[in-house]
C-alpha cells in the first residue's frame, strides 16, 4: 500500500524561492490599482491620528543608499503605526530649489552663463528639471515599498507653498526678526553666493600658521614705565588666515587675562601669560624675560601700526578671546569674522568694517596694491613673505587645520561682511531653547546637541545671491534706498504668488503689487524696486509644518515626529525649530528621530572615487526591496549603517528562514479552516500552550521594538522565534502529529490552530518591515471571519493569546528544552559514528538521579515526541557513553531503536505487523487508518 498517501503532507502553491526582483513589482502594481493607502486611510478614519512629517529630499538626481534608508524608516514607522491604532497617513515631500538643482540644471539644459539668459527663462529650465526629478524619485520610493499619498506630495515650487512660505516670512517681519545688514558670512567665491551654516562642510587644510608684530605706537605710558623702548615694542598676534591681514582693524584681548611684557635683545613683545612661552619656542627665542604682568582691560585703547597698510589698529577687549592657542592677542578683523564683527559692532562702533575681497575672492585695492587682484589662496603667501621681508613675521609655520567649504563645489568659503538679509535668532534663542526640552529626542543626545547649536549660532543669513528659488518680497525706494517691509504689501505678494507662482516677481511692476498710495516713509518717494536675492532654501523648507502639516487636512500641527539623518540638527531639524517659534512660539514637532550614515562593509564613507558605493536600485535588482528593507530594520541605525556583499547575503540567508518558516506553516494549513476547525487552548497540548506563550512575548517585543524606534529589536526577536522557537523546536516536534494523525484528530487540529495563530499574527508583525513578502503571505493563506483578506495592511498587529501559563509550567518546559539540547548533541555523534541515521533510528538512555530523575520520569513519554527519537527509556543512577553535556549529573546513551520501522510514520515499534490488514505499520498508524 502506498502509505504516503495516507499522510497529511504539506501542500501550498507558495513558492520556496523568493524571486523578489519579479515580484515585487507585481504586487506593487496591485497596490497602486487597489489604491492600498487610501484603503488604509479609509480603514483607520476615527482614529487617533499621528503625523510623520517628511523632511523633503532635494529633486536634483538618482537616490542613494542613504536616502533609501531614510525613506524605508520612514515606512517602517507609517505601517506599524496604522496597524496600531492610529491613523498615520505620510505625504512625502520635494525640495526644489537652490543652486545645486540650478547648477545641474544649466548643465542638463547647456546653459554655461546664467547671465545669458532672462530670469523667467532660467527659472522654467530649473522648474522643468526638478519636476522630472521628482517622477524619477517617487518610481523609486514606491519601489522600496514605501506607502503613502505620492499623487499628492508637497513640493516647495507650488504656488500655494511658496504663498505660504511669504506669510511666514511677513509674520516674522512683523515682529521686527528680519532686518538687513553688513555682516561676515560664510561666502563661496565659486558659486558666489552667502551659505548657510548648514550649507558648510570642515576639510583638512595645509595653511601658515603665523605670529605677525605690530608695533605699539600708543601705549598710554604703560610700557615705557617698565623701561620698554616704545620704538620696539609689539603686540603679537596669531592667524591661521593669512590674507585677513589687511583687514585688520584691532587687537583684541581677554580684559581678566594675565599678560606679560617680554624683553629679548633690542624687542619688547606682548603676549598672554599662560601662553608666551609655547610662541618664543616656536620662534626659536631662548634668551629673554618677562619684565612686567597686568591684565588685558589695562591695555584698552592702546594703538598699533599696522604692518604694511597706511593705518592704526586700536586694542580692544573682548569676552570671546581664549587662551587655547595664539598668543592672547587677536588678530580682529570685523569684515572677516563673526566675533571680531560683534565686538566691534557692539562696543567699538568707531572701527569700520573693511572688506578687502570681492565677491570673486581676489583683493581689492584696500588690500594693498601689491596684493590687489590676487585670489585668498595666492595672497596667503604673498602677505606671509611680505611680512617676513619687512621684519614683521615673529614666526611661521606649516600646519594642517579644519577649514569650511562648500558643500556644493568643494572650495574652501571664505568669511566676507557683505550686505545680506537675516533672521535675529537671539530674539527667539531662549523660547526655541525652551522649546527643545520639550521634545523627545531620539537618541537622546540629540537634545544637547541641537541646545548648543541653537545657543551658539549667529544670526541666520536668509539671503542668497541666485534667481531659482523665493524671491525675498522686499521693496527699495528708488531714490533712497529705504526697504519697505510693510505688512500689506507682504499680503500682496502672498496673494500674487499662490495665484500665478514666485516667476510673477519678474515679471510684475512694483505698482501692480504694492496697495494703492504706497510711499516710502524716508523720504515719501513712491517709486519703488524689487529684491534680487533669493530666499536660503532652508527657509524654503524650514516652513514645511506651515505650509503642509497646519495646512493639508489629513495632517496636523505640531507633527508627532520628524526623521532624518543627524546632520539635520544644523539643517532641517534647526530651520524648522526656528521659524516655528518665530511664527507660533513652538518646536513644530513632538519628537524627533535621527539615523546615521551609511558606510561600506569596512567602515568607509562611500564615495565614487573609491568605488565602494552601492546604488540601491542594485541591491532592488538582485536581492529585492524586502531584503533591503530587512537591512535597514536590522540595523542599529542611530549610529553609522554598514553595508556590502556579505551582509547582504547573511540577511538572505535570515530571510530565508523567516520565509520558510511561514511556507512550512502554509503547508500544513491548507486544509484548515479557523472559523470551523479551530480548537479551544483548553483543548491542546502543553507544548501547544508553550508555543503561545513564546508568540505572546514575541507579540510584546516587537510591539516594543516599533513604538520605540528600534526596529533592530523587532527585526531579531521574530528572527530568533522564527529559527530557535518555532523551526528548531515546536514545528519539528509537531511535524509528527501534523502529518501522521488523523486529518480532523483533536490533536492535529489543535497545533494547527496554534500554527493559524501564530502565522497569522506573524505575518501581521513582520509586514512594516518585510512589506512586500509579508503581502505575498497574507494572500495565500486562509483567513477567519475576522481578518481583512485584501492586504495584510488593513488588519491590526495581532492580540496576545491569552494563553496561561505559571512560573511552574515555564520552569518545566526550560528544563525540557535542556535536556533537548544535550540529547541533540548526542544524536548527532551517534549519526556520525553510523548508529543511526535519521533520530526516529534511535532509542536515547537517560541516566540521571534525584530531582532530574524525578522529572524526567514524569514526562517520559512526552520526551518521545520531543526529541522525535522511537524510544525514551530514565535510568536511575549510572553513567551513559556520552557526558559531553551541559546539564550536571546527566548523560545520554544513545542505540538503534528496537522492534520495526513502521512504513508510515518511520518510528520503530515492537507493534509493527500486529494489525493483519496492515502488517507494515505500527499500532498507532493502523489506528488511524482504521
Amino acid at each position: 500500500m502506498d502509505y504516503k498517501s495516507t499522510l497529511n503532507l504539506p501542500k501550498t502553491d507558495f513558492p520556496m524561492q523568493a524571486h523578489l526582483p519579479k515580484r515585487e513589482p507585481e504586487t506593487l502594481a496591485a497596490w497602486e490599482k487597489e489604491d492600498l493607502y487610501g484603503q488604509v486611510m479609509k480603514k483607520n478614519e476615527g482614529k487617533p491620528v499621528f503625523v510623520l512629517h517628511d523632511g523633503p529630499p532635494y529633486a536634483n538626481g538618482d537616490i542613494h543608499l542613504g536616502t533609501a534608508l531614510n525613506k524605508a524608516l520612514k515606512d517602517i514607522i507609517v505601517r506599524s503605526k496604522n496597524m496600531s491604532g492610529y491613523q498615520a497617513p505620510y505625504v512625502p515631500g520635494w525640495d526644489t530649489h537652490g543652486l545645486p538643482t540650478e547648477l545641474k540644471a544649466r548643465k542638463k539644459a547647456g546653459v554655461k552663463n546664467s547671465d545669458t539668459i532672462s530670469d523667467v527663462e532660467l527659472r522654467k529650465i530649473c522648474r522643468d528639471f526638478a519636476l522630472s526629478y521628482i517622477d524619477d524619485q517617487r518610481n523609486e520610493f514606491k519601489r522600496l515599498g514605501g506607502l503613502g499619498d505620492w499623487d499628492h506630495p508637497y513640493v516647495t515650487l507650488t504656488h500655494d507653498y511658496e504663498a505660504k512660505q511669504i506669510e511666514i516670512f511677513s509674520n516674522m517681519c512683523e515682529k521686527g526678526l528680519i532686518y538687513k545688514g553688513l555682516k561676515p558670512v560664510y561666502w563661496c567665491s565659486d558659486c558666489k553666493t552667502a551659505l548657510a551654516e548648514a550649507e558648510i562642510e570642515y576639510q583638512e587644510d595645509p595653511c601658515d600658521s603665523i605670529y605677525v608684530k605690530f608695533h605699539v605706537t600708543d601705549d598710554k605710558g604703560m610700557f615705557t614705565a617698565k623701561g620698554a623702548d616704545l620704538a620696539h615694542t609689539y603686540f603679537v598676534i596669531w592667524t591661521t588666515t593669512t590674507w585677513t591681514i589687511p583687514a585688520n582693524e584691532a587687537i583684541c584681548l581677554g580684559p581678566e587675562f594675565d599678560y606679560s611684557l617680554i624683553h629679548c635683545g633690542d624687542e619688547y613683545y606682548v603676549m598672554a601669560s599662560t601662553l608666551y612661552e609655547q610662541v618664543m619656542k616656536e620662534a626659536g627665542k631662548t634668551d629673554y624675560s618677562v619684565i612686567a604682568t597686568f591684565k588685558g582691560k589695562d591695555c584698552e585703547y592702546m594703538k598699533a601700526q599696522h604692518p604694511f597698510l597706511d593705518r592704526e589698529s586700536l586694542v580692544i577687549i573682548g569676552d570671546h578671546v581664549t587662551l587655547d592657542s595664539g598668543t592672547g592677542c587677536v588678530h580682529t578683523a570685523p569684515g572677516h569674522g563673526v566675533d571680531d564683527y560683534n565686538v566691534c559692532h557692539d562696543h567699538y562702533p568707531q572701527l569700520p568694517i573693511l572688506v578687502p575681497v570681492d565677491a570673486n575672492g581676489r583683493m581689492t585695492e584696500e588690500a594693498g596694491e601689491r596684493f590687489a587682484g590676487l585670489t585668498t589662496q595666492q595672497a596667503n603667501k604673498a602677505i606671509a613673505d611680505y611680512l617676513v621681508e619687512i621684519g614683521a613675521m615673529f614666526a611661521r609655520k606649516k600646519i594642517i587645520h579644519q577649514y569650511p567649504h562648500c558643500w556644493r563645489c568643494k572650495k574652501p568659503i571664505l568669511f566676507r561682511a557683505t550686505e545680506q538679509w537675516f533672521c535675529s535668532v537671539d530674539a527667539i534663542k531662549e523660547q526655541a531653547v525652551k522649546e527643545i526640552n520639550q521634545v523627545k529626542w531620539i537618541p537622546a543626545w540629540g537634545r544637547d546637541r541641537i541646545t548648543s547649536m541653537v545657543r551658539e549660532r549667529n544670526d541666520w543669513c536668509i539671503s542668497r545671491q541666485r534667481r531659482w528659488g523665493v524671491p525675498i518680497p522686499i521693496f527699495y525706494c528708488k531714490d533712497c534706498g529705504e526697504p519697505l517691509m510693510s505688512k500689506e504689501a507682504m499680503a500682496n505678494v502672498s496673494a500674487l504668488f499662490a495665484k500665478e507662482g514666485s516667476d510673477s516677481w519678474y515679471t510684475t511692476d512694483p505698482k501692480d503689487i504694492l496697495p494703492a498710495g504706497t510711499k516710502c516713509k524716508k523720504c515719501g518717494c513712491t517709486e519703488f524696486t524689487k529684491e534680487h536675492d533669493i530666499m536660503d532654501v532652508w527657509f524654503d523648507s524650514g516652513v514645511s509644518h506651515a505650509a503642509v502639516a497646519d495646512k493639508r487636512p489629513e495632517l496636523h500641527w505640531p507633527a508627532d515626529l520628524y526623521l532624518e539623518g543627524a546632520d539635520q540638527y544644523r539643517g532641517w531639524f534647526q530651520s524648522s525649530l526656528l521659524t516655528s517659534t518665530a511664527w507660533r512660539g513652538q518646536a513644530p514637532y513632538k519628537a524627533v528621530c535621527t539615523h546615521g550614515w551609511v558606510v561600506d562593509g569596512e567602515g568607509r564613507k562611500m564615495s565614487k572615487s573609491m568605488g565602494n558605493g552601492i546604488r540601491p536600485q542594485e541591491i532592488i535588482d538582485k536581492y529585492g526591496a524586502d531584503i533591503l528593507r530587512l537591512w535597514v530594520a536590522s540595523s542599529d541605525y542611530h549610529a553609522d549603517i554598514r553595508i556590502s556583499k556579505a551582509i547582504l547575503k547573511q540577511l538572505s540567508d535570515a530571510y530565508r528562514k523567516i520565509r520558510n518558516t511561514a511556507r512550512f506553516m502554509l503547508g500544513n494549513l491548507h486544509d484548515f479552516d479557523p472559523d470551523k476547525d479551530a480548537v479551544s487552548q483548553d483543548k491542546s497540548e502543553e507544548i501547544d500552550r508553550w508555543a503561545l506563550h513564546c508568540f505572546d512575548n514575541l507579540i510584546d517585543n516587537v510591539r516594543e521594538g516599533y513604538d520605540s524606534l528600534e526596529f533592530h529589536n523587532a527585526y531579531h526577536a521574530i528572527h530568533n522565534f522564527c529559527v530557535v522557537d518555532m523551526s528548531n523546536f515546536y514545528l519539528d516536534v509537531a511535524k509528527d502529529r501534523l502529518y501522521t494523525e488523523k486529518t480532523d484528530s483533536q490533536t492535529r487540529r489543535a497545533a494547527q490552530t496554534v500554527m493559524y495563530t501564530i502565522l497569522s499574527g506573524l505575518t501581521r508583525l513582520v509586514s512594516p518591515i518585510l512589506a512586500y513578502t509579508s503581502e505575498e503571505i497574507w494572500k495565500a493563506m486562509r483567513h477567519s471571519s475576522k481578518e481583512d483578506t485584501a492586504s495584510v495592511m488593513l488588519n491590526e498587529f495581532p492580540d496576545k493569546t491569552g494563553v496561561q501559563t505559571d512560573e511552574a509550567f515555564l520552569a518545566r518546559w526550560d528544563r525540557i528544552h535542556a535536556v533537548r539540547d544535550d540529547v541533540k548533541k548526542a544524536l548527532e555523534q551517534a549519526r556520525k559514528q553510523k548508529t543511526i541515521g535519521s533520530s526516529l533510528d534511535a532509542k536515547v538512555q537517560l541516566f540521571c538521579t534525584g530531582g532530574l530523575y524525578d522529572f524526567l520520569k514524569s514526562v517520559q513519554q512526552e520526551l518521545v515526541s520531543v526529541l522525535i527519537v522511537s524510544a525514551v527509556e530514565v535510568t536511575n543512577g549510572g553513567t551513559g557513553t556520552f557526558t559531553d553535556v551541559a546539564l550536571p549529573d546527566f548523560s545520554v546513551t544513545v542505540t538503534h531503536a528496537e522492534g520495526e520501522k513502521c512504513a508510515r510514520c518511520w518510528m520503530y515499534s515492537d507493534t509493527v505487523g500486529k494489525d493483519s490488514a496492515h502488517p507494515d505499520i505500527c499500532e498507532r498508524c493502523a489506528h488511524v487508518l482504521a
